[in-house]
């Protein structure tokens, strides 16, 4: 009997234990995957610092060759989700472009470069932290050489790039990349390093 009683008192308070098991609060600092992971806003801007490697091109009789130059750019996205998101590139820059004739002196000129471009986006998010974007879009440039004549000549292409991004915190991210464009020109292609904000 006494056995049978405590059998009961150990069935009885393993019950409870297992039914109370459901109520138990989970333990501090844990959360739940959903809560993990907070969602990026869709919408962002990127100011850009930008350094433009310069190019070497024919025109007509002439050799162009474009040199190192300094800008700044910036970029408008709207993230579409899975890793995509969609921009609108603005950037301006400078340099010095050196004309190189038969039978003349070398004469260098100022040059100035706008260009604005419609790209297409795909990040891959390596760490929480870290994550790695490739790009592709079309670009449209305006070249104002002074010396030479060129006001605002106008040219088009496709352009590609690449990079990184580094979230600081919830809001902010540092962005570095690359880009290279099929337009001929002495511009040639651009280093950026900005930072991202998220609204």
């Amino acid at each position: 009997m006494k056995k049978q009683l405590l059998a009961a008192a150990f069935a009885a308070q393993l019950l409870t234990q297992l039914h109370a098991g459901g109520d138990i609060e989970p333990v501090q600092g844990l959360e739940t995957e959903t809560e993990a992971v907070a969602e990026e806003s869709r919408f962002y801007i990127v100011g850009k610092g930008m350094a433009i490697m310069g190019d070497t091109i024919a025109e007509e009789e002439a050799i162009l060759d474009g040199d190192n130059g300094y800008g700044f750019g910036i970029d408008i996205g709207y993230r579409l989700g899975h890793g995509f998101a969609v921009e609108y590139d603005f950037s301006y820059s400078s340099n010095t472009v050196t004309e190189r004739k038969e039978g003349f002196e070398p004469e260098e000129f100022d040059a100035d470069y706008y260009t604005s471009a419609l790209d297409l986006v795909y990040t891959y998010e390596m760490t929480e932290t870290i994550g790695i974007f490739g790009k592709v879009g079309y670009e449209f440039e305006w070249e104002t050489i002074d010396g030479l004549g060129i006001d605002s000549e106008r040219d088009d292409g496709f352009v590609f790039g690449a990079g990184f991004e580094v979230a600081m915190n919830e809001k902010y991210k540092f962005v570095t990349e690359y880009e290279h464009s099929t337009i001929d020109g002495p511009r040639g292609d651009a280093i950026f390093a900005g930072l991202m904000v998220n609204f």
